[in-house]
């Protein structure tokens, strides 16, 4: 069975994973053993594939791994969904009574890596977010280096690939590269 990915993007492959302790993967999941994974499957497609081009889609918790992925290999473009700019950023905004900067091993801090970014992004962000508040999304957004454009799609973190303008979005992004 195609994924929704691929009956919306034709012509278009896609490497779909379930993160380290999600889904059917196994193992657990942090901030290291993400990126190393994205950065194998990176390096394993590109040689056996040999694509044209190689994009970064990463949604939510996604999004920090994808801009790593950004930061250390060279891409086509990047689309983040819902994306952060840190997650000790966000943590701190659901907890504001709770050092999310001394518990939280896991940061994920793409703000930091975002102004070194060549890729051309295509950010997608819900306008009533209620687990990345829009604003981490615009500052991230706001701090990237390379050509960039900006989707608000109304809806909350978990609707977004329900609006009208979702799939279009995409499919422009990657056939204008």
């Amino acid at each position: 069975m195609a994924s929704p990915a691929a009956r919306q993007v034709p012509r278009t492959s896609w490497l779909l994973v379930d993160y380290r302790g999600y889904g059917s993967s196994e193992g657990a999941p942090s901030e290291a053993a993400l990126v190393s994974d994205a950065l194998a499957w990176h390096d394993d497609a590109v040689a056996e594939l040999h694509p044209a081009q190689v994009y970064a889609f990463g949604r939510s918790l996604g999004s920090g791994v994808a801009v790593q992925l950004a930061a250390q290999r060279r891409l086509d473009g990047v689309v983040l969904v819902t994306p952060f700019d840190s997650l000790v950023k966000v943590a701190s905004h659901h907890y504001p009574y709770l050092p999310a900067r001394l518990l939280l091993r896991t940061r994920f801090d793409s703000l930091s890596l975002a102004p070194a970014m060549t890729s051309p992004l295509l950010c997608i962000a819900a306008t009533q977010d209620e687990v990345i508040p829009i604003e981490h999304a615009r500052r991230l957004y706001d701090a990237w280096g390379g050509p960039k454009r900006w989707v608000e799609v109304e809806g909350g973190h978990n609707t977004t690939d329900y609006h009208a303008d979702y799939w279009p979005s995409i499919r422009m992004f990657l056939s204008s590269r």
